[in-house]
Order: structure tokens, then C-alpha cells, then sequence
């Protein structure tokens, strides 16, 4: 990990050793200059209350309170309005760099955060099915010189675990080693080739991010504007996670997903603003463990549910478009009658972009990718060529 409390112990890498994919791997066709973030949602945010569809008959009765939050919002079609909060991310689909998949879930089917959080990340189909990250299995897929993740977090999540070495990075509020401290652990690593290349990949990222780190990560605006300058760094990371958490409100939804969703709204913007002209090459994946119960419960919040939604973001993405195969919300409609029931695949969906956003072939990006539902189809267009 690299952080300012760890930064001389921890040198921002970890290597984690584990079996091969098997197989013949299919690379990238050409080097690009294409960047990709996985932003997470740990807790299971409300689909429902994010885009919600409110040309479904059932919505209002079905969602009581919460419906309230859409009352005055613009639509994006005839059926879904997206949450008043996310400004910015309305301002991105009117300019058609953002997309929006709904009735979406990982092959998960149960409740618990923890299981469905590894199957999202592992890309398996069971949780601890599988062993390492599909953002990892994913670097493996690049050109040597485009393999280069770092995660903004305060260890690497199991998406970015696997063979192919990645950094870390959180800020602490912790005081910085002094730079004599760090000449000196310099000058002990001079000759250790392998420890001296990892050395110069955390000095590089302390440069980076010294003047970044304000509120301890707090801010989300301000994880946004560090991530869009490790992105842009010369020779920096291609591909960045970003773990966000807080969205499990089984109580009070309405001002904390607001404010969750304010926070998104607010990294996303400063993604953007930082990466400049690399945004046009950048495809932003957001997506959470599972969704929320249809009806709201009796602390004006959801418990754990099955359906969510997923945003695909940046320059690069064949936006101003929602995709569903909506179920409907009528009670004969919910899966196990309590949940918005999934009418695809979330691993498709994250496959199929990987795919067209580094010119992968669909079929081989999802075996590499998700080996437990390779079978899965392959999404066509969904970011520009």
C-alpha cells in the first residue's frame, strides 16, 4: 500500500502469486492510450432510488417516501429519471458520455455484503469461487507497457488482486517521513534491483500526490481529482479503483443516499476536469453488490435486495442511453416478491465494455474475464471505437 503512514514500510506494491488463467491469453490488439476506473459501492446502493423508473405504473405506491425525490425530476426517457443530486453525471448523458444499465446483478443471489461484494469482485459465480480480480485478469489482458493499475484505497481490493503487480494509494493524516528519512532508505535500496524499482514507483507516487490528500480522503471530490492525476501522470497507472463506501441505508434513505449520491456526483465531475483531454479515451465503470428492497421498511430506509443499476461514464462511452429489460415493479413482478428481479447480466456488461474499450474480442475478454459465465452475451456498442 502506499500511504503516508505506511509509505517507507509498505513501498506501494503488492504482488500476489497465484495459478494462471490457462489458455492462450488474447492481448489488446494495439497500444492505446485508453484509461478505465472501477468506482465501487460498498453497502449496496439503491438502484432504485438513483434511476428510478418512474413511468412504471407500480413505482409510487411501490417506493411510498422515496418517490417523493422524483417528483420535479427531468426524465431521460419515458420510463427512468435520474436522482436530482447527480448533476453532473445529467450533464454527461445529455452529451452522450454516460450510459445506464438497469434490472442489473452479478450472479450473486443472496444478501450478505461480504459474499456479494467478492463475487463482484472476483468475478466468479459463487462467492470464493474464484481466486483473484477481474481488474487484475483484465490488466493481463494489456499491452506490458499499458499494465498498470493502482487502487485508491487503503489496501488493494480484491478486484486488482492477482499476477500482475499493482499499487495502492490512501492518504493519512499521519505526518510525512522526513526527507532525510526517505534519502536515507533510498541509498539502502540503491542496489536491490527489485526493491529499488519498487522504491522510485512510491517516490513517484508520493510526488504525485503530496499536495492531493486534503481531509484524509474525505472528500470525495478530492479522491476524484487525485485519481485523475495518477491517471495522467507520464508513464502513471491506465487502470484505477476507487472504493466508496456508505451506501447500505437501512434507515433514513432519503438525505443519506442523496448525500452519497452528491459525493459521487462531485468525484466524478473532478475526474473529469483533471484527466482533461484523456477523458475523451476513458470509460468510468460504476457499479455496487447487489440492490435494495422495492418497498421502503419501517425506518423510512431498504434492507438488502437482489436488482440494482450500473453507470458506464467518460469520453469514451456510447452514452445518452439507458439499457433495460425492465421487469416491472408490480408485487408479481419481484423477485422472491420483495426485490427488483435482474434481466442481466452485470458480468456481461462489465465484459463487453472492457472489451470495445481496449479492442478485446467480446467472447475471449469474457473468458478471461469471467471464466464461471463465459457463456454470457456480449453487449455490442456501448463505447465508441
Amino acid at each position: 500500500m502506499l500511504n503516508r503512514r505506511s509509505f517507507v514500510t509498505a513501498l506501494g506494491s503488492t504482488a500476489i502469486l497465484l495459478p494462471g488463467l490457462g489458455g492462450s491469453m488474447v492481448f489488446a490488439k494495439a497500444a492505446t492510450d485508453r484509461r478505465f476506473v472501477f468506482v465501487i459501492q460498498r453497502g449496496a446502493a439503491d438502484g432504485l432510488a438513483t434511476l428510478a423508473p418512474v413511468g412504471d405504473p407500480a413505482f409510487a405506491s411501490q417506493r411510498g417516501v422515496l418517490a417523493e425525490d422524483f417528483a420535479q425530476a427531468t426524465k431521460l426517457d419515458s420510463m427512468f429519471a435520474l436522482h436530482p443530486a447527480l448533476s453532473n453525471i445529467s450533464a454527461l448523458y445529455a452529451s452522450n458520455e454516460a450510459l445506464f444499465a438497469h434490472a442489473v446483478a452479478s450472479p450473486y443471489r443472496d444478501r450478505s455484503h461480504f459474499d456479494g461484494q467478492n463475487v463482484l469482485e472476483t468475478g466468479g459465480s459463487a462467492a470464493y469461487s474464484v481466486k483473484n480480480g477481474w481488474l487484475n485478469r483484465m490488466l493481463a489482458l494489456l499491452p506490458r507497457d499499458e499494465a498498470k493499475g493502482i487502487a485508491i484505497a487503503a489496501t488493494v481490493p480484491m478486484a486488482l488482486r492477482g499476477p500482475v503487480e499493482v499499487a495502492s494509494y490512501a492518504p493519512s493524516t499521519l505526518p510525512d517521513a522526513s526527507d532525510d528519512l526517505l534519502t536515507r532508505v533510498a541509498l539502502l535500496y540503491a542496489n536491490d534491483p527489485q526493491l529499488h524499482a519498487v522504491w522510485e514507483q512510491a517516490t513517484a507516487t508520493r510526488m504525485l500526490t503530496s499536495d492531493m490528500a486534503g481531509g484524509a480522503g474525505r472528500n470525495a471530490a478530492a479522491t476524484g481529482a487525485l485519481a485523475a492525476r495518477l491517471l495522467s501522470a507520464p508513464g502513471g497507472a491506465r487502470i484505477a479503483m476507487i472504493e466508496s463506501g456508505g451506501w447500505d441505508t437501512h434507515a433514513q434513505q432519503r438525505g443519506r443516499l442523496a448525500a452519497q449520491l452528491r459525493g459521487l456526483d462531485g468525484m466524478v465531475a473532478a475526474l473529469k476536469q483533471g484527466l482533461g483531454p484523456l477523458w475523451g479515451n476513458t470509460a468510468v465503470l460504476v457499479a455496487t453488490e447487489f440492490g435494495r428492497t422495492v418497498k421502503i421498511n419501517g425506518t423510512q430506509g431498504t434492507d438488502h435486495g437482489t436488482g440494482s443499476m450500473a453507470m458506464l461514464l467518460g469520453g469514451a462511452v456510447q452514452g445518452g442511453r439507458v439499457v433495460a429489460d425492465w421487469p416491472g415493479l408490480s408485487d408479481a413482478a419481484l423477485y422472491e416478491g420483495r426485490d427488483l428481479r435482474p434481466t442481466l447480466e452485470l458480468n456481461a456488461l462489465i465484459g463487453s465494455a472492457v472489451a470495445g474499450h481496449f479492442g478485446i474480442e467480446g467472447p475471449r475478454a469474457m473468458a478471461a474475464l469471467f471464466p464461471e459465465s463465459s457463456r454470457a452475451r456480449v453487449i455490442d456498442g456501448l463505447v465508441r471505437a
